[in-house]
C-alpha cells in the first residue's frame, strides 16, 4: 500500500540570497582581502612608502621649496641646514627640491615602463599559452632571446641607439621587462585553458580572442598584478643605473641616479650630495618590494591559509 506524502516530508529549498546579501558579498570580500594584507606589517610599510612617494611626485611643485634646477640658491656643497634641509650641491642647487622632483621622474619612468611591458608581454603570453603550437614556439623563443641579455645591458644598448630622454629610457626599460610578463602569463594560461568552462565556451562557438578576453585573462590577472608591483622597483633601479652612467635624462633634470653620480667627486667634503639621494632611492625600492611581496601573499591562492 502506497504511503501518503505529507507536506512536512518534502525537502526544503535552499533560501535564495536577497539583494542585500548579494550586495554585502563584495564588501565582505574586500574586507577579508584588506585584513589579510594588513596583517603583513612589511606590506603596510611598503604601501605607506608608495603613497608618500606618489604624493611627493604629484605635489612636487607645492612641496619643493626651490626651483630644482635654479643655481646659486645657497652656498655650494653646503650641508643640511634650516634653510636647505638636505643641503646644496656643487652648483648651489637645493638638494631637497631636486630629490622631490626626482621622485616624479622615478615613478613616471617606473610605472610607465612596467605598464608598457605588461601590455605587450601579457598579450604575447596570452596568445602563446592559449593557441600553443608554432605560435607558442616562435613567441617564446623570441622571449628567450630577450632573457639572454641582462636588463641593464639591453637598456644601455638601446639608449646608445635611440639617444637620451625620458621617453627613450621608458622604452628601453620596457623592452627588457616584456619577457618576464610573457613567461608568467603563458605559464598560468597553460593551466587555465584546459578548464571545463573554456572547453564549453569553445563548443558554444565563442571565438578565441573573446575567450581570452572574457575567461582566460580574468583568471590569470592576480599573478600579473603581483609581477607588475615587483617590477616597478626594478624599473626604478634600472633608470637610476642608466642615469648614474650618464645615459638617463640629460642634465639638469633632477634624477636620483645622476645626483648620486654628481656627488662622487665631493664624497669627502660633501657626502650628503650622494648619500641623501641614495637613501631616498633605497627607501623607495625597499618599500615597493615589500608592497609587491604583500600583494603576492594576499592575491596568490596557493599561499592562502
Amino acid at each position: 500500500m502506497a504511503r501518503s506524502i505529507r507536506v512536512d516530508d518534502l525537502p526544503l529549498a535552499a533560501p535564495t540570497p536577497g539583494p542585500s546579501a548579494a550586495g554585502a558579498a563584495a564588501p565582505r570580500g574586500r574586507s577579508r582581502w584588506w585584513r589579510r594584507f594588513a596583517r603583513n606589517r612589511g606590506a603596510v610599510f611598503g604601501l605607506g612608502v608608495f603613497v608618500a612617494t606618489l604624493l611627493m611626485a604629484v605635489f612636487a611643485g607645492v612641496l619643493a621649496p626651490y626651483d630644482p634646477v635654479a643655481q646659486g640658491v645657497g652656498p655650494a656643497n653646503q650641508g643640511p641646514t634650516w634653510t636647505h634641509w638636505a643641503g646644496t650641491d656643487s652648483f648651489g642647487r637645493d638638494m631637497l627640491s631636486r630629490i622631490i622632483y626626482g621622485a616624479r621622474i622615478a615613478l613616471v619612468v617606473g610605472v610607465l615602463a612596467v605598464l608598457l611591458a605588461m601590455v605587450i608581454g601579457v598579450t604575447l603570453g596570452l596568445v602563446a599559452g592559449y593557441y600553443g603550437g608554432w605560435v607558442d614556439v616562435v613567441i617564446m623563443r623570441v622571449m628567450d632571446g630577450l632573457f639572454a641579455f641582462p636588463i641593464i645591458i639591453l637598456a644601455i644598448a638601446m639608449m646608445a641607439v635611440m639617444g637620451f630622454g625620458v621617453k627613450n629610457v621608458i622604452i628601453a626599460i620596457a623592452v627588457g621587462f616584456i619577457a618576464p610578463f610573457a613567461r608568467v602569463t603563458r605559464g598560468d594560461v597553460l593551466g587555465v585553458r584546459e578548464e571545463p568552462y573554456i572547453e564549453a565556451a569553445r563548443l558554444a562557438g565563442v571565438s578565441g580572442p573573446a575567450i581570452i578576453a572574457r575567461h582566460v585573462l580574468p583568471n590569470v590577472l592576480a599573478p600579473i598584478i603581483v609581477q607588475a608591483a615587483l617590477r616597478v622597483s626594478g624599473a626604478i633601479i634600472t633608470e637610476s643605473g642608466l642615469s648614474f652612467l650618464g645615459l638617463g635624462p640629460p642634465p639638469p633634470t633632477p634624477v636620483w641616479g645622476s645626483m648620486i653620480a654628481e656627488g662622487r667627486n665631493f664624497i669627502v667634503m660633501a657626502p650628503h650630495i650622494s648619500t641623501i639621494p641614495g637613501i631616498a632611492l633605497m627607501v623607495t625600492i625597499v618599500g615597493l618590494n615589500l608592497l609587491g611581496d604583500g600583494l603576492r601573499d594576499t592575491l596568490d591562492p596557493r599561499l592562502k591559509r
